[in-house]
């Protein structure tokens, strides 16, 4: 039986055993997936013993293994080399590991379907962190307006928009440089996790906003609540960006597309 497993650390946490195990059924697939621990100093050794196994066909990655991955790939997609992290790992017809990163790919799907529109918009994305050099390219591929990414370092967010500037109008600064309201604005920092908000300007954000917090959890995140008092038209957290990327990398692995939405619904009810 063909195996597949995500490795981080810690690990016990994810949710990507479930997903993987209801996109299998949903599908009619045969598959083992499963959680497995890496050391902190020994990532690399975990995924060859990983791929050394006849069966083993695929990885997920995690927190805080993603750079590493990238670095260890015999070769790259397109997205996976602009995002400079991996989160998806697949054998290629010789062999070799190959690196994707699914996240971005994740996010755009996820708010399209809940009726997000991207192309001709306004985007401010907030954070310039690996999290968010993970959607960039998914995102200016929509062909936005304009993107503007504000840090609370902005030099870090300079470095984002020049990476990308050939893909798109993108521009950069503080978080306290924009004033006038966008269309879509995405949370990219882990602040909603400590309970924190960037100090944005409430004004970033009108009744027409939506606005996507690519952390989640059981309750409404912090950033959320803060678009809602705003008066945003919408507020998106980020589990469908979960189910999303797990969707693609479970495609990339066995050329079958699962249906998300039954499985986002299980995901709540847990």
């Amino acid at each position: 039986m063909d195996h597949y497993a995500v490795v981080g650390n810690p690990i016990a946490h994810s949710k990507s055993p479930t997903i993987h195990a209801l996109f299998a059924e949903q599908t009619g697939e045969s598959l083992v997936y499963e959680k497995r621990e890496a050391p902190l100093d020994d990532f690399e050794a975990s995924v060859k013993t990983f791929f050394s196994q006849a069966n083993a066909k695929g990885l997920n990655v995690t927190v805080p293994f993603k750079e590493q991955a990238w670095q260890m790939c015999d070769s790259r997609t397109e997205r996976a080399e602009i995002a400079g992290a991996v989160n998806t790992l697949l054998r290629d017809s010789e062999g070799g590991i190959v690196g994707d990163n699914t996240d971005g790919i994740g996010l755009v799907t996820d708010l399209k379907k809940q009726g997000g529109v991207l192309k001709g918009k306004k985007i401010l994305i907030v954070g310039a962190g690996g999290a968010v050099r993970g959607i960039l390219q998914p995102i200016l591929r929509e062909c936005p307006a304009q993107v503007s990414i504000c840090n609370r370092t902005e030099s870090k967010a300079k470095i984002l928009a020049e990476l990308v500037s050939s893909l798109g109008n993108v521009d950069h600064g503080s978080f306290e440089s924009y004033t006038t309201a966008f269309d879509i604005v995405i949370n990219g920092t882990s602040a909603s996790l400590s309970g924190d908000l960037p100090p944005l300007s409430n004004s970033v954000v009108a009744s027409h906003t939506i606005c996507y917090d690519m952390m989640y959890g059981a309750d409404e995140t912090v950033f959320n609540r803060w678009a809602r008092r705003q008066g945003a038209r919408m507020m998106i957290d980020g589990l469908g960006m979960l189910v999303e990327q797990a969707a693609e990398a479970f495609y990339l692995w066995r050329d079958i597309r699962p249906e998300t939405e039954g499985v986002m619904a299980t995901l709540r009810a847990i």
